[in-house]
């Protein structure tokens, strides 16, 4: 185990900059997520940490000591690629041996080490299976194993679920947690799904064109975004953003005109910094919406999704802007029927013309963790 450092750390590819001196501490034992849009920086950013890839300027720090000018099988660090990358021609137990025998390990050390690698990941009876007759998420946690048997004080995932199938990844993303509970090693995970960060992660590194936005907590960014591209990225569906406009503002609570000055709905605050009369964003998240027979935002449904356990709402205000709302069970909303829906003030987010959440108008994590 070990604690890991960034200090900053920037990449360029000859004139294009892309990795915009980024400073991070991942904690001992922590599981840290990569997450963010294709093409944001997350791998490049963790293969300069294993080494894959030259810092153009920066350190890299693995407990205690830097290590950005170590090869990467000098750093400590062990890492799991997006493609499994399993020797066709050996067998699972040699596979796993193969990295060891490099490192010139004595042989009952290296069986011991493989041993209790396939123990933990229940893949004692595959060892002696070819690559070509395992399953995907057998595959995978072989290549889980082949970095676990080197013991190192990091472990690096590169988007290692992207090749399986829904129902897998599920089960994988669970076995991944329950790893890191048994190992309690630092692991830095790399993924475009916010699905996967919101569930794996002890804490989310929001990443966007080279730059980090927000660090936390999943909670913590889901519930109190610092701006409109972290709101939007973190949630399913998305959150819903609607031009306004601050009506009025006190200790307790901001007015807020929305729907072209339609609609009036309030958020709940915690001081006084709103300007009355300044244009901004309301975020909503979709959950927050509820229908009413007098709702003050009032729409007409272009369609809904029928999920079983809940029904996605498509709704069209009069402003022309669309809202969605996830409303428990089943509800049957023909296209063209009028909704009013409400929304709680604690729940209403509120950005300012540069995207930025205004601080006073913040909900609460603790609104979130009640609702």
């Amino acid at each position: 185990m070990a604690k890991l450092e960034l200090k900053d750390v920037r990449k360029s590819f000859q004139s294009l900059e892309v990795i915009h001196g980024i400073n991070l501490t991942v904690e001992d034992g922590s599981f840290t997520v990569f997450v963010g849009p294709s093409g944001c920086g997350k791998s490049t950013l963790l293969r300069m940490i294993a080494g894959l890839e030259e810092l153009t300027a920066g350190e890299v720090h693995i407990g205690g000591q830097r290590c950005d000018h170590l090869l990467p099988s000098a750093r400590g660090m062990a890492m799991v690629f997006q493609t499994y990358a399993l020797y066709p021609h050996m067998s699972v137990y040699e596979n796993l041996k193969f990295g060891l025998v490099n490192q010139k390990l004595p042989k009952v050390e290296i069986d011991a080490r493989i041993r209790r690698a396939a123990d933990i990941l229940r893949i004692s009876e595959l060892l002696s299976r070819r690559p070509s007759q395992l399953s995907g998420g057998q595959s995978q946690r072989v290549a889980i194993g082949r970095a676990i048997v080197k013991e190192p004080g990091a472990f690096l995932f590169d988007e290692p679920l992207s090749n399986l199938d829904a129902e897998l990844r599920v089960k994988m993303r669970s076995e991944i947690v329950s790893l890191h509970r048994r190992l309690k090693s630092t692991m830095v995970y790399v993924t475009h799904d916010q699905v996967e960060a919101m569930t794996m992660a002890d804490r989310i590194v929001v990443l966007r064109e080279g730059t980090v936005e927000q660090i936390g907590a999943p909670i913590e960014l889901y519930a109190r975004p610092r701006n409109q591209f972290v709101a939007c990225f973190l949630g399913t569906p998305q959150m819903n953003l609607l031009k306004a406009k601050i009506q009025s503002t006190n200790s307790k609570a901001t007015g807020l005109a929305i729907d072209d000055g339609r609609a009036t709905i309030d958020a709940a605050a915690n001081g006084t910094n709103a300007l009355v009369g300044a244009d901004c964003k309301v975020g909503i998240r979709p959950e927050h919406l509820t229908l009413s027979d007098n709702g003050p935002i009032k729409g007409t449904v272009i369609a809904t999704e029928m999920l079983g356990s809940e029904t996605i709402v498509f709704a069209c205000l009069q402003s022309g802007e669309n809202v969605t709302a996830s409303v428990r069970g089943i509800r049957s909303l023909p296209q063209g029927t009028a909704v009013h829906l409400s929304v709680s003030s604690r729940f209403v987010h509120v950005f300012d013309d540069q995207g930025l959440a205004l601080p006073s108008l913040r909900p609460w994590r603790e609104d979130y963790l009640e609702a």
